[in-house]
């Protein structure tokens, strides 16, 4: 049997990993590289595998770094079906088309540029894939409940774990005979930081013969998160009561975006907020906002309490835009305004249109709340930048950039340690992936030291006999 590391290896986007055996051959997840003009020519590349030999895709969770390139996978001759909890495929309704259009207007924008003399390479023209073919692809989902075992080949089974990151993420457990023995494999997808909001703490799991681990944040602790509430209460009081100016967040449209509404409103009770306005400037986080709502049985026990509790009436005014005049709309107000919008690193999207009406002032505050990666516009911000490029414009960055470390989605080092610790004894082989380089180094080297487990760092394209 054989592992090869296609995405996601000494870097966190393009989770994708290759499993063969004589007798099967399988993906789990199968995502987009995310972070600068490399990324979008690697997404280009042509997969190191046959597409139509796969035999099944197993997805982790919905993030486009997971599954963004499931539609080029179905052009380029793949057929079969794609596993993944019930929620994932709600979510994928409306994060793959988006992508789509995405590709759609890059494709555009970059036809303009080649026409009139740019050098821009010829294929990006042509769009990685359209709403429609990503649409198309969700023919193949298949859906698995947590917690029940599946068989999507006679020689595997599986069984989808809750891994508390988002929405229907998952823990991969994978049974897999190759005709001599069977060997347990299990894959971490992203883990989620447990005691958070909304979704329930990562499932523990207790035997593996090969792990995949992540590494986003495996070279530290989040801060304390009364500690994080406590800046974000003055971030936001201090931008619109003594700057008089506004508050533009970069979100995630999944889970963050669900993640701040909430805060915002037991903060709001609690009487360290008021009359707050909070534009949700997304048409994907709206639609991923009643998604979340409609798998209430996801969530953990005191967020069930909270929308169920009528003790107070005071909450945030929340307004959802929808069209595109709305959104422009939010560009003129100048003050008091609390505008959350994607795309979280900053690289697409309507905030970027927030971003370049607000960063020239300094009365107002951009607030940094989640994972950005390296070549990303939000990534630029967070190191400090005199000045950004948006939309043919050189836009001074004057506006404050208040970045709240605390907000992640991501297990930090001591909870993935802890997470570990769950296994009776240490699996046979353990591969770091989805973290930096330098950052999933130092996990290895941490894991070794207060774990005593020998574990290793593979490359892109790397293979691991198992």
């Amino acid at each position: 049997m054989n592992i090869t590391f296609l995405g996601a290896a000494r870097e966190v986007t393009g989770s994708c990993y290759l499993v063969e055996t004589s007798q099967v051959q399988f993906l789990v997840d199968c995502g987009m590289h995310q972070g600068g003009r490399s990324a979008v020519l690697r997404n280009r590349r042509p997969f190191a595998f046959d597409p139509a030999s796969i035999d099944f895709v197993l997805l982790t969770h919905a993030h486009i770094d997971h599954s963004g390139l499931l539609p080029k996978l179905r052009l380029e001759g793949y057929a079969g079906p794609i596993y993944s909890t019930s929620a994932t495929i709600d979510l994928l309704r409306i994060m793959l088309p988006d992508s789509g259009h995405l590709q759609e207007v890059e494709a555009e924008r970059a036809a303009y540029h080649h026409h009139g003399g740019n050098n821009h390479d010829p294929i990006e023209v042509t769009p990685l894939y359209t709403a429609d073919q990503a649409l198309a692809c969700l023919s193949q989902m298949r859906a698995v409940d947590y917690d029940k075992p599946a068989n999507p080949h006679a020689s595997v089974r599986c069984v989808f774990r809750d891994a508390g990151h988002i929405l229907g993420s998952a823990i991969i457990e994978v049974w897999v005979s190759d005709g001599v023995e069977q060997r347990k494999l299990v894959f971490s997808g992203d883990l989620g930081q447990p005691g958070r909001p909304i979704l329930r703490d990562p499932t523990i799991i207790e035997d593996a013969d090969v792990l995949l681990v992540e590494s986003t944040y495996g070279n530290r602790a989040h801060r304390n998160f009364a500690a994080t509430l406590d800046e974000l209460v003055y971030a936001v009081n201090h931008t619109l009561n003594d700057k008089r100016g506004n508050v533009i967040i970069p979100a995630f449209a999944v889970g963050r975006t669900q993640e701040l509404l909430y805060y915002f409103t037991l903060l709001t009770r609690d009487g360290r907020f008021h009359n707050l306005h909070i534009y949700v400037d997304s048409p994907m986080a709206t639609a991923v906002t009643q998604i979340t709502l409609r798998h209430m049985e996801l969530f953990d026990k005191e967020t069930k309490e909270m929308l169920l509790e009528r003790r107070s009436a005071v909450t945030p005014k929340l307004h959802f835009t929808e069209s595109v005049q709305e959104s422009m709309a939010l560009n003129k107000i100048r003050t008091g305004a609390i505008i959350v919008s994607a795309s979280g690193m900053c690289d697409g999207g309507r905030v970027r249109h927030h971003l370049r009406y607000n960063l020239g002032s300094t009365q107002n505050t951009v607030l940094i709340t989640g994972f950005q990666a390296k070549g990303t516009l939000g990534r630029h911000l967070v190191d400090g930048v005199k000045s950004v490029r948006l939309f043919g414009e050189e836009i001074a960055v004057r506006a404050e950039i208040f970045t709240l470390g605390g907000f992640s989605a991501h297990a930090d080092q001591p909870a993935l340690l802890r997470w570990m610790r769950g296994f009776k004894r240490p699996p046979r082989q353990t591969f770091i992936v989805h973290g930096e380089e330098d950052i999933a180094l130092g996990f290895a080297h941490t894991i070794g030291t207060q774990l005593g487990w020998h574990v290793q760092v593979p490359t892109e394209g790397e293979s691991a006999r198992i």
